[in-house]
């Protein structure tokens, strides 16, 4: 059974930074993709980041473009969401995913593992 574990999320003000983790029990951690996803109250959850097996390949959605940065350390079997600039519009429960292949999908279906989520919360 794959687990994921977030955290690093919390209360900021607007303009600042967060970085969330995302920590996998998977041994072939670094054979699969990551994405991050994100839930408001009332909300679908929807996709925001994203990354292949071997970090080659990133994709954001397009309101976090150029404030968002996903990344990985497979050593560490670790994904990442540095998050700069931040509006009271990102708040959310953020939620790790974890693939079935090198690649990745924009739709929550196309992940088999979540995590627990870990809340962001962004006052203007």
């Amino acid at each position: 059974q794959v687990q994921l574990v977030e955290s690093g999320g919390g209360l900021v003000q607007a303009g600042a930074s967060l970085r969330l983790s995302c920590a996998a029990s998977r041994r072939t951690f670094s054979s699969y993709a990551m994405g991050w996803f994100r839930q408001a109250p009332g909300k679908e959850r929807k996709f925001v980041a994203a990354i292949s097996s071997s970090a080659i390949s990133t994709d954001y959605e397009d309101s976090v473009k150029g404030r968002f940065t996903i990344s990985r350390d497979n050593a560490k079997n670790t994904v990442y969401l540095q998050m700069n600039s931040l509006k009271p519009e990102d708040t959310a429960v953020y939620y790790c995913a974890g693939g079935s292949s090198r690649w990745y999908g924009f739709r929550p279906d196309d992940y088999d593992y979540w995590g627990q989520g870990t809340q962001v919360t962004v006052s203007s």
